[in-house]
């Protein structure tokens, strides 16, 4: 099986490597697709959840499909059992780093006039943002 490589906004994932397709992320979930070759068939879960929830397809069109109806599905059965369902990325991030790299990062945030959160939110971003460019650009 073949693992995806996700982007920002989008999921990207690549059959046989020369041509790409995205499949978007749907009510704020973001899926993770696999492609079976021996039984022709796309496996899909969605990221970033302890909770999980899985489709498959063996078409684009039937992927999609069962992607937002699995999700369509995990979010009635929450509100069925009168529970909150799991936000895929709550926006919080637990990041451990060496003391010279966090006296380096206080540094640049004190230098550029933001707090420390900010700061990292705004390079974080940067660098995502790249990333996905360098991404399209390869696709």
């Amino acid at each position: 099986m073949e693992l995806i490589d996700a982007g920002v906004d989008d999921i990207r994932f690549n059959i046989n490597k020369t041509e790409a397709k995205r499949l978007k992320p749907y009510k704020g979930y973001l899926p993770v697709i696999e492609f079976d070759e021996g039984d022709m068939v796309f496996h899909g879960r969605v990221a970033g959840l302890r909770d999980i929830f899985t489709f498959e397809a063996t078409t684009a069109e039937d992927l999609v499909k069962s992607f937002h109806d699995s999700v369509d599905d995990y979010l009635a059965f929450c509100a069925e059992k009168g529970r909150e369902p799991e936000k895929p990325h709550s926006g919080k991030i637990a990041l451990r780093i060496p003391p010279a790299t966090h006296r380096l990062v206080a540094m640049a945030a004190e230098a550029d006039d933001k707090s420390i959160n900010q700061w990292m939110a705004d390079t974080l971003e940067t660098a995502v943002r790249d990333r996905e460019t360098r991404i399209r650009i390869k696709a």
